[in-house]
């Protein structure tokens, strides 16, 4: 499961790297915790942005419950 967090900028709206540490506080989820669920950080983005809190939420619920296909040799075997 990938997702993108959203920036706004002037007139228009992008995908970010990463989540910005303030959004990562929402949920109550340290760097390191982030980094090895392998959830991308932009350390300069500063903005804190409901949409990507939610999105964010979903995608902790989903690598929680395990939903993700297995990789590398346990894939091959089944």
């Amino acid at each position: 499961m990938n997702v993108q967090p959203v920036v706004y900028r002037k007139r228009r709206v992008r995908r970010g790297r990463g989540f910005s540490r303030e959004e990562l506080k929402a949920l109550n989820l340290t760097l390191k915790k982030a980094l090895r669920l392998g959830i991308p950080i932009d350390p300069r983005r500063r903005s804190r942005h409901e949409e990507n809190i939610e999105a964010l939420r979903r995608l902790l619920e989903a690598k929680l419950k395990g939903a993700e296909p297995p990789k590398g040799k346990e894939a091959e075997e089944t």
